[in-house]
């Protein structure tokens, strides 16, 4: 169940400003009962200035009397209340200094897992450049020596939901259960066969 924001604030205004019970303030504040009780006494959040949920829209002063009127209801936080949906922007990827450094292995790790990303792919993925991409697949980076492959969603590169979503977008060209020519091609090649054109 969504919490309401600033919780033991908005719970230390129900407590001074409504006659619900503690056990309607804790469900809806996601505290227990105790700590509830505690804020009424005095024992808890002493100096803390009370959150009108009313004032920002977490509540409805309707939704306040019908559970003042019933001890069995239960406080439901405002539809408007729920926060909105973060837009992603379609500006550059900013990757912190500390984070940089882990980008060749990311690369690296995507040319050998999952070659039938594009280099504009990766570059967007990882945010990082052409160039770059290039350097780490032909070996010529400048710390080609030191470079691991690692999965670029734990090094906090890219989210999961979006190598997923560009690994569908390459796959999307191919039938399923068809292979990429270049792979049967590099496949013939190593067992010794003639490749038909």
């Amino acid at each position: 169940m969504p919490q309401p924001l600033m919780p033991k604030a908005t719970a230390v205004w129900l407590v001074e400003n409504t006659s619900l019970t503690f056990e309607q303030i804790a469900e809806f504040c996601g505290l227990h009962p105790l700590e509830v009780q505690a804020i009424a006494d005095g024992e808890v959040a002493a100096q803390m200035h009370g959150l009108d949920p009313v004032a920002n829209g977490q509540l409805s002063a309707e939704e306040i009397k019908r559970c003042e009127g019933d001890p069995q209801a239960r406080l439901e936080l405002s539809a408007r209340a729920l926060p909105v949906q973060i837009v992603k922007h379609k500006g550059p990827r900013y990757t912190p200094i500390a984070k940089r450094q882990d980008k060749p292995d990311a690369i690296a790790y995507l040319l050998r897992s999952h070659p039938e990303l594009s280099d504009t792919q990766i570059q967007k993925l990882i945010g990082t450049t052409k160039p770059t991409i290039a350097a780490v697949r032909d070996r010529t980076h400048w710390n080609s020596p030191n470079i691991k492959p690692r999965h670029p969603v734990p090094l906090g590169l890219c989210t999961t939901e979006e190598l997923d979503e560009a690994l569908r977008r390459a796959g999307r060209g191919r039938k399923p259960g068809e292979s990429d020519p270049e792979e049967g091609a590099a496949r013939a090649e190593a067992s010794g066969e003639e490749v038909e054109e």
